[in-house]
């Protein structure tokens, strides 16, 4: 019968490799290798650094404008001339922008990107004119928030819109931005309709609650606060019968559902037949 003997343990294989010791000199050539590695790197990203901060092929050498329909390319390079001779890499693009911003009254806003190697592109958003306000004694072109972008003159006779009475000022302000509010209603409201637009020739939104239209015939229409349109219409379907009862007529309120209210020139209120033709 097999007997198994007990291992000796004086002849088993050791599981733990030597160590083994790296000479310090092999240590220090890696160590120098490595070093002169990172040296001749750096050496080379300032190389390439200095050249493209010195490089001619990356000076600023032509600006590309889009969007501009009132503000001329030649005002967006004169407002941006800094810029040229500049390196496309560090010129201060913010700074250009704020500039266009801030100095030219149709720019509501621009992108500025770099275009290498030696470009830059301008793309403008200008101001959309939607008003003509008198404050005081002049004509202002008035923007979709409110504010004002130039004196209205001959230069802008494109913008054949009502002249806007009763902005302001109040509480200090030029323009009081509900009553701006008030007659952007009456402007849209009117858009549409371009036959009853060509006869308003003033907007007067001194009184909130009651807006008056002054049409091309110098008779002023009041149609409150609410339905413009239908209110100026009805005036218009009326004219000829209120003419035969009012031949020189200063104004028309047409504020109320079921009469008419005339005002002759230089007289008191009288008031008109029903609406429909009833007495």
């Amino acid at each position: 019968m097999p007997v198994s003997a007990p291992a000796d343990k004086r002849f088993r294989r050791a599981h733990v490799r030597p160590t083994r010791h790296t000479p310090w000199r092999s240590r220090w050539l890696r160590l120098l290798t490595g070093t002169a590695i990172v040296v001749v790197l750096a050496f080379g990203v300032f190389a390439v650094a200095g050249y493209a901060l010195s490089s001619k092929r990356l000076t600023i050498r032509r600006i590309a404008v889009s969007g501009n329909m009132r503000m001329s390319t030649g005002e967006v390079h004169m407002l941006l001339g800094e810029l040229i001779g500049a390196n496309v890499l560090t010129a201060d693009i913010e700074a250009s922008r704020q500039r266009l911003l801030h100095e030219s009254k149709w720019v509501a806003d621009a992108e500025i990107r770099r275009v290498f190697p030696a470009a830059v592109a301008v793309g403008l958003t200008e101001r959309r004119v939607v008003a003509l306000g008198r404050i005081g004694e002049d004509v202002r072109l008035l923007d979709q928030t409110g504010d004002i972008i130039d004196y209205f003159g001959p230069d802008y006779a494109e913008f054949d819109l009502p002249i806007v009475d009763g902005l302001g000022p109040v509480d200090g302000l030029l323009i009081d931005p509900e009553r701006f509010a008030l007659a952007r209603r009456v402007l849209t409201a009117l858009q549409p309709r371009g036959d009853l637009t060509k006869r308003v020739s003033q907007i007067d939104v001194s009184d909130r609650r009651d807006v008056v239209l002054v049409l091309d015939d110098s008779v002023l229409v009041h149609v409150g606060a609410e339905r413009f349109v239908e209110r100026l219409q009805s005036y218009v379907e009326l004219a000829a019968a209120l003419r035969e009862r009012v031949p020189d007529i200063d104004s028309v309120n047409m504020r109320f559902d079921d009469r008419v209210f005339v005002l002759p020139r230089h007289q008191e209120h009288v008031a008109a037949p029903r609406r429909g033709g009833k007495k």
